[in-house]
């Protein structure tokens, strides 16, 4: 089970300091079979290897059964990589928590930002470019396009999107908006879900044309007339307003709703109040074993 913590005592998922550990004390959770090192996957892993060396570090738990040794719960492929490159040591980050299996299920891919941080990393430790596309079997223009993927884009969205997976394309249409404006619609992608270029688009055609960069130029939607359009700008800020009403009442009435359903589970759990429940009110009964089966399947 991850450890709770209290809103004032947060537990970090983390220890602050990368370290660098010997190979030989670190412990895989998995094989790496012979066949697995013989796809493609393994192959890339390897040649980025070779090109620019890790760039994203090996994550490792403390073995609390012997002093000194770590369990590998993500980076068995780059592990085995350096063994076979004859490294003997790695940088890796300190996991607080030791179970692997619900690591392993909290870790996304590699988002857009997350790669486009590596590769700027990578380019500012005086890796050519040309390298990088190498190592990761793509062309140069895909390079240049990815490190400057955040030119124009304010650090608040940034940050927002950072674990998200977008297109290229979706930050040029956030580019086309003020930073705030930027903000307001990168929030707006996370609260319906929705990361696509067309999404983007859409909320670029319902910006008032004071929050576009180009302010100065008349804005034209390809499909749309100036009356759709403005119409869209009218129903993107009554959105907005209703966005903010909601985020507000959330935690209020979220936290209503873990109080009245940790009641109702109460009230199940008493065998006299089921009986009459269902003797004299079964709609009522099967409606709270409704309310305590949906707490059940969320936690």
């Amino acid at each position: 089970m991850p450890r709770k913590a209290s809103p004032s005592n947060v537990v970090m998922a983390f220890e602050q300091s990368q370290v660098r550990i010997e190979i030989a004390k670190i412990q895989p959770l998995k094989l790496v079979s012979a066949a697995i090192k013989k796809t493609p996957k393994y192959a890339q892993i390897a040649a980025s290897i070779r090109e620019v060396g890790i760039i994203e570090p090996p994550v490792v738990a403390r073995d609390k059964s012997e002093r000194g040794k770590y369990l590998l719960l993500d980076g068995h492929l780059r592990v085995d990589v350096l063994k076979e490159l004859g490294r003997t040591d790695v940088t890796c980050l300190i996991s607080t928590d030791d179970e692997a299996f619900t690591y392993n299920k909290r870790v996304n891919r590699l988002a857009i930002v997350q790669e486009h941080r590596m590769i700027v990393k990578a380019v500012e430790r005086g890796v050519p470019e040309d390298r990088i596309a190498k190592a990761l079997n793509v062309d140069v223009q895909s390079i240049v396009r990815k490190r400057r993927l955040l030119d124009g884009i304010c650090a608040e969205v940034a940050d927002i999107l950072k674990d998200k997976h977008l297109a290229l394309h979706t930050f040029a249409e956030l580019r086309k908006m003020v930073p705030l404006r930027q903000i307001e619609a990168a929030e707006l992608m996370v609260a319906m879900n929705k990361f696509t270029t067309s999404y983007a688009r859409s909320l670029v055609a319902a910006t008032p044309q004071a929050q576009l960069v180009e302010s100065n130029r008349p804005k034209h939607v390809k499909g749309l007339s100036d009356e759709q359009i403005a119409m869209m700008e009218r129903e993107s800020v009554s959105l907005q307003r209703e966005f903010r009403i909601a985020e507000k009442a959330y935690g209020t009435d979220h936290l209503d709703l873990v109080l009245s359903n940790g009641y109702v589970s109460k009230l199940l759990g008493n065998a006299r109040v089921v009986r009459y429940l269902a003797q004299h009110h079964r709609d009522i009964l099967t409606e709270f074993q409704k309310l305590a089966e949906t707490e059940t399947v969320a936690a």
